[in-house]
């Protein structure tokens, strides 16, 4: 029998969002609300989790998180406590204690709910909860303790229900929530319906008050924590938090950002001490940067990697991979499939798709190259075009080491430059070069050198 088993809650309809896309698959900071609480679970020891879906979002959630996870689906406006009963025939008689969250939560940390579970196991409690001290206009369930010296938990006011709500601090339910396994699931059937006909989770603290068995709410010290996305101000209010976070992460972990406020760097990002992260630059999804590099201003990378002592000024990097002592822009695109070994250099107004440029490769100034391969060395002049397509099909160019390719050069794949050879300003190369050689006019010839 696991300690722990989880359930993540996901089957709401998200109305407020006004969205075809489910709430729990928008994003925050990259990445998909529901893959916050899973990637939770999983750091707190949780190894099997249930996400509860609904019929019409099953599909959609599935495709997200594939097979790392089980499902249950949840039929109708049942509210919280059906949500967790449509896990129940999966996980019952599986675990001492389950955890339950919701899966539009994406601010509560490792550390508070590894305090949640220690001290729900060590004090052998059957229901604690996760509270935080916020302003009353959150919308969230208010904590209903006792007066006496305990301070005793009678239960939790839901929002919509609570009219003694003021504007002053108030302790508010997180959603997040562990239970003695059995208690659960047999006292769920004693929640009775609420607002709308929906029976609350929440309803599960007055009636473990009422049986006087442990109940205990234990407040977190960041009250961020507690708030949850139910529409898109909501969305970028915690994603303006989130990224707050990630920032002062790296710049705790050796990183310079010397305009934070402008800088957006996705929670899946890793950066290199000593790298400087200049003034409007987004680090996007799984980006990977070395050290002592530089990035920016304005510069956009998505899903690259680059390595040690790079430079990356006011360009776009998407999908590429860039390794030590190379440098980019102003002004360049990387496309999907761009390599750029050690030291390359390309200079300003530079595309470049799907092609290798090999070590100490050089191309300064405006010029597209595309399905390519570029030899260590080669020097591509300004104006440079591979023309790869030709209406139907790409085709691949191959410019081998220590080639000159002079401005203006036209070369027309699929097309091979042997090593050591020139093409003339201007070339319309359109059939292989051989070694040593020079290509020159239009159509370009070739000639002894």
């Amino acid at each position: 029998m696991d300690e722990l088993v989880g359930i993540i809650l996901a089957a709401g309809e998200g109305v407020r969002m006004k969205s075809r896309v489910p709430k729990v698959l928008h994003r925050l900071c990259g990445k998909e609300l529901l893959k916050y609480p899973v990637e939770l679970f999983r750091n707190v020891g949780v190894h099997r989790i249930v996400v509860v879906v609904s019929r019409s979002n099953q599909n959609a959630v599935k495709g997200l998180l594939g097979d790392s996870v089980e499902y249950a689906v949840q039929s109708g406006k049942t509210g919280t406590a059906g949500a967790v009963e449509s896990a129940a025939s999966i996980l019952r008689g599986n675990s001492q204690n389950v955890l339950v969250i919701g899966g539009d939560s994406p601010l509560v940390s490792e550390d508070s709910l590894k305090n949640l579970i220690g001290a729900h196991i060590k004090d052998a409690r059957q229901m604690s909860i996760l509270s935080g001290m916020i302003h009353g206009s959150s919308g969230l369930g208010r904590i209903r303790r006792d007066q006496n010296p305990q301070q005793s938990v009678l239960g939790i006011v839901e929002a919509i229900d609570d009219s003694d709500r003021s504007d002053e601090s108030l302790e508010v339910n997180s959603g997040a929530y562990c239970f003695q396994s059995d208690w659960l699931w047999n006292n769920l059937n004693r929640v009775e319906p609420g607002n709308e006909s929906e029976r609350y989770l929440t309803s599960l603290a007055a009636i473990a008050a009422e049986q006087g068995v442990g109940v205990a709410a234990l407040t977190s010290s960041e009250p961020a924590e507690v708030l949850g996305v139910n529409n898109r101000v909501e969305l970028a209010n915690l994603e303006d938090i989130k990224r707050q976070r990630i920032r002062e992460h790296w710049m705790l972990e050796g990183v310079t950002i010397t305009d934070p406020a402008s800088v957006m760097i996705d929670t899946d990002v890793t950066i290199g001490q000593d790298t400087v992260v200049l003034p409007n630059t987004m680090l996007i999804g799984n980006t990977s940067i070395g050290s002592n590099c530089e990035i920016g201003p304005g510069s956009t990378l998505m899903d690259s990697t680059v390595g040690n002592e790079c430079r990356v000024t006011s360009s776009v990097i998407e999908n590429a991979i860039m390794e030590d002592g190379v440098d980019i822009g102003p002004f360049s695109h990387l496309r999907h499939g761009a390599y750029l070994e050690n030291n390359v250099h390309i200079g300003n107004y530079v595309e470049v798709k799907e092609t290798r440029f090999a070590a100490g490769a050089v191309m300064g100034h405006f010029g597209y190259i595309g399905d390519a391969a570029i030899g260590a060395r080669v020097n591509v002049g300004a104006g440079t075009v591979t023309c790869n397509y030709d209406g139907k099909e790409k085709h691949r160019t191959v410019v081998e080491e220590d080639v000159f390719v002079g401005c203006d050069t036209m070369l027309v794949a699929p097309v091979t430059i042997g090593a050591n050879a020139t093409t003339g300003a201007g070339a319309v190369v359109t059939k292989d070069v051989p070694s040593a050689r020079l290509a020159v006019g239009v159509p370009a010839k070739i000639i002894q050198r």
